[in-house]
């Protein structure tokens, strides 16, 4: 009655009653990179570091395959964002958006968020490499002072072997215009450059950073403990931010898997997390 052949009939009939071994392998491990991720990867970040364990597969296919499973990524829709052009007269934008640096200690972001944790608000501040948009320092604390600040650089500079010459960018916060952190930068050899008042475009890398980790980690309900947050910020920070999550900037690459923009760099952090099991 529908025109179709013996065989076709009793092929099909044969394909429903064996399962496929190999779709069944890859729905396995979509799912379990989607639940490493927190619920926030989606095609691309699944499809790239599958292809970095070897898989041979294309994107459609694991779009296809999430639909199966109902994995939906939980990242944000578009905002619009106003636009501002005052600067500070003493501290210019430098930087005005050249956000690709060829080599690495040569121009570093940093700025500050909020953390629910332990029933009140913590800050964090978070300093970030522009060669492969790599975390290089942070720090958590109760108030958002200027040490806060400056803890954060102080980690980077150690971290990385204290570098001199190089830009560091931030927005036109009072922790960043201070005295007591633009003392530290003098100290460490290093200019200053300001994004334009409520321009969060100016410093772009930095607020990337902070919607990937409030909106793919933290908890809605924000943390129990202090050292819960400490824990949770600092392995996917230093460890699942740098090693493990893609990043489009980098070729579907993390930061410090990108050695063709950054190669021989191995600082105490990389030797740390490397013998860390979390």
């Amino acid at each position: 009655m529908f025109e179709v052949t013996r065989s076709c009939y009793y092929a099909q009939r044969l394909r429903r009653r064996t399962p496929d071994v190999e779709r069944l392998r890859l729905r396995s491990r979509v799912s379990e990179l989607f639940t490493q991720s927190r619920s926030a990867a989606g095609s691309r970040s699944i499809l790239s570091l599958m292809l970095e364990d070897g898989e041979q597969l294309g994107r459609f296919k694991v779009r296809s395959l999430m639909r199966e499973l109902d994995l939906v990524s939980k990242q944000p829709g578009s905002h619009a964002y106003k636009r501002a052009t005052v600067e500070r007269p003493d501290i210019p934008n430098i930087l005005n958006r050249e956000f690709d640096v060829p080599a690495p200690n040569q121009v570093w972001c940093g700025d500050i968020t909020y953390i629910w944790a332990q029933g009140k608000w913590h800050y964090l501040a978070v300093v970030l490499d522009l060669c492969t948009r790599r975390v290089v320092g942070w720090a958590l604390s109760e108030k958002p002072d200027a040490d806060l600040v400056i803890k954060a650089l102080d980690m980077a500079y150690e971290q990385r072997g204290r570098p001199q010459g190089l830009l560091f960018h931030s927005d036109q916060g009072s922790q960043y215009a201070s005295r007591l952190f633009r003392q530290r930068l003098w100290r460490y050899r290093m200019r200053q450059s300001m994004s334009r008042r409520g321009n969060c475009w100016d410093n772009a890398p930095m607020e990337r950073v902070f919607r990937s980790l409030k909106t793919e980690w933290i908890p809605t309900t924000g943390y129990r403990t202090t050292q819960e947050a400490q824990r949770d910020i600092s392995h996917f920070l230093m460890h699942r931010y740098n090693w493990v999550r893609p990043h489009q900037f980098n070729g579907g690459l993390a930061p410090k898997k990108n050695l063709t923009s950054c190669p021989g760099l191995v600082d105490h952090y990389t030797l740390f997390f490397r013998s860390c099991h979390f």
